[in-house]
């Protein structure tokens, strides 16, 4: 099975940085092994209704010192949509997707910038404000 690093980002403003190796957008609850417990541990539960989103990421350390980019170059065509998330918490995140419907439980975005530590982010719908293609 393919172990996907991930940053589960809770409404309440808790995170957690593990493996899992069953999310699924359509299911409640998902399983992760925080990086934190010694190896064999048993995963704990995660449920979505809980969270903001969930980072997709290359590592878990991240580079502090570089200044991601959040607008789109005009130059460089995108695959999907473009799109503005505002969570409920304030955080404004842009990117692309694919799948997002309103009334849908959740969607995938791939962030504005390649080089960044997120390769695509899981965004729980009712965690967000606002939801505008631009």
């Amino acid at each position: 099975m393919i172990q996907n690093k991930i940053v589960a980002r809770y409404q309440d403003g808790r995170m957690m940085k593990g493996s899992t190796t069953d999310f699924m957008p359509n299911k409640e609850v998902f399983h992760v092994v925080p990086v934190d417990v010694p190896p064999g541990s048993k995963p704990l539960d995660v449920f979505v209704k809980d969270l903001k989103a969930v980072f997709f990421v290359k590592d878990f350390v991240g580079n502090s010192q570089y200044g991601e980019k959040k607008n789109f170059d005009p130059a460089i065509p995108v695959a999907g949509r473009k799109i503005k998330v505002v969570f409920k918490d304030g955080e404004i995140m842009t990117g692309t997707t694919q799948g997002y419907q309103p009334g849908r439980p959740g969607f995938f975005v791939v962030p504005v910038d390649a080089k960044s530590n997120i390769d695509r982010f899981f965004v729980v719908s009712a965690a967000t404000s606002e939801v505008t293609f631009i």
